[in-house]
């Protein structure tokens, strides 16, 4: 079976089991289970022999051949018998549970996968169907799994502008399904690899967190599918909150997109049953400032795993750019302990999560020394007059282009300014009010002639998005109330 027939075939058993209400992400439960369990039998023959340490009697013979409630059993059985197992095993099979309710179906998914070759088939064919389905897992709104995935074409920008070097590693704490690993593995594969250079890049060079396990899951399958990891090893995607404590190692660069939201992910009651606002922080001595506010917390935690001279590329809300308080004072440490160098103001209406404005921040880390390391922040307005959706006109990386040509990899001290590329002295930065890397230049043109407004469609979702922004910034406030105030609004 060529590769455009398989993946039809199984997006079409995908919508048949939409019917009975298994959505895209269940599916895609029950697909990586399957998935593994046929691939480590494939590998467990000639000509790998390799010993898969899948427990007797839970392998894929003992499954495939099983119909009806006997199936159901067995499935059962070995999902809770592979989550009580070390390694990449119990990572995969961590509180797995079968989603599909009809013996039937499942059988005949099982069928679907025994019919073929998975472990001779390329990594292109096995990670486009994979990740195809976790796109369109994205896109399913009532599943939240939106907030987890990275516009492909933005973290392909990123990579470019970083161009990550072989034999060195690379983390992201708050790494969802793996974008920004498989967008550094297609760049560095695109480098003149050597043995010990291509060995690194599959089992050393990525790190990665996630704190929700059924993401995690579909992060390493999705990274195995690509040929990162290995069947037997330990998966170098750890399922916890980086936000913790400092792990002690460090990054060569950091590429990610921490979760939007202020809040923790992490809910503590008190004994009255309310929210306790001070259990929401993290008290690390690393940190700069102490706050419940999520992307400031990453942003100090990712200074933190930087090498000295490591490199940073990092999606931030706007809040970061102008929040005061704590939000003032880690962006006075961070100008004058980084190389914070560039800042893309993205476009909105290019994130599932809706209402959410954006920017990237570059910067690099720095000796501890004493000195002011930077000297002038680039920005992109990639903002003003730009208008995407999701559905209509998403954004590509041709979008992106006019930026990485001004970013200058090559060499970054060689930059022009441009209409939409503009340079801030340090100096100038550090005296605005607040120390605010909010900054803007261009003319909104949609303000002067009404003649040339976005398409409605475009126009509707860039309304949708501002009503969303403002909604998010009054419950910031009101969660930040004192309990006599406003009713508890929880985030």
């Amino acid at each position: 079976m060529n590769t455009s027939s398989l993946i039809q075939k199984v997006w079409n058993f995908c919508h048949t089991l939409r019917d009975d209400g298994v959505g895209y992400g269940d599916y895609l439960e029950q697909l990586t289970y399957l998935l593994f369990l046929k691939m480590a039998h494939e590998y467990a023959q000639e000509p790998y022999n390799r010993d898969t340490h899948i427990p007797t009697g839970f392998d894929w013979p003992h499954l495939k051949t099983k119909v009806g409630e006997p199936l159901e059993a067995q499935y059962l059985a070995t999902l809770h018998k592979l989550g009580q197992e070390p390694g990449m095993l119990g990572a995969i099979f961590f509180k797995a549970q079968n989603k599909i309710q009809d013996p039937a179906k499942l059988s005949r998914l099982v069928q679907l996968i025994d019919a073929e070759s998975w472990v001779g088939m390329d990594a292109d064919t096995k990670g486009d169907l994979y990740e195809g389905l976790l796109q369109k897992n994205a896109e399913d709104t009532k599943s939240g799994a939106g907030q987890y995935f990275t516009p492909r074409a933005l973290i392909q920008a990123m990579v470019e502008c970083v161009r990550p070097e072989p034999l060195k590693t690379i983390a992201d704490p708050a790494c969802g399904t793996g974008g920004f690993f498989l967008g550094a593995q297609q760049w560095l594969l695109g480098q003149s690899l050597n043995r010990k250079a291509a060995e690194f890049l599959r089992n050393q060079t990525f790190h990665g967190n996630e704190i929700v396990a059924g993401t995690r899951r579909m992060c390493l399958m999705n990274l195995f599918l690509h040929n990162i990891g290995d069947l037997t090893g330990e998966p170098t995607v750890d399922r916890a909150d980086a936000l913790i404590a400092d792990p002690g190692q460090r990054f060569d660069y950091v590429l990610a997109n921490p979760p939007f939201g202020k809040k923790s992910s992490m809910t503590i009651t008190n004994a009255e049953g309310d929210e306790d606002r001070d259990a929401l922080t993290y008290e690390r001595q690393d940190f700069w400032e102490t706050t419940s506010n999520k992307q400031l917390n990453f942003l100090q935690h990712i200074v933190t795993i930087l090498k000295d001279n490591g490199q940073a590329a990092v999606v931030l809300p706007d809040n970061v750019l102008f929040e005061g308080g704590a939000g003032e004072k880690i962006r006075r440490k961070l100008l004058e302990t980084c190389d914070v160098h560039t800042v893309l103001r993205l476009p909105t209406g290019i994130f599932y999560a809706q209402g959410v404005k954006a920017n990237v921040v570059f910067f690099d880390a720095k000796p501890k020394d004493g000195k002011v390391h930077t000297r002038g922040v680039w920005f992109y307005d990639l903002r003003t007059n730009k208008h995407f959706t999701l559905k209509t006109r998403t954004l590509k990386l041709d979008d992106l282009q006019d930026f990485i040509t001004c970013y200058h990899p090559e060499n970054r001290h060689q930059r022009s300014e441009t209409e939409r590329f503009k340079c801030y002295p340090y100096a100038d930065l550090m005296a605005r009010d607040k120390a605010s890397l909010d900054i803007f230049w261009l003319k909104d043109d949609s303000l002067d002639n009404l003649d040339d407004l976005p398409p409605p469609d475009v126009l509707q979702q860039e309304i949708i998005d501002h009503l969303e922004a403002a909604l998010a910034a009054f419950r910031d406030v009101a969660a930040g109330l004192p309990s006599h105030g406003l009713s508890h609004q929880k985030m």
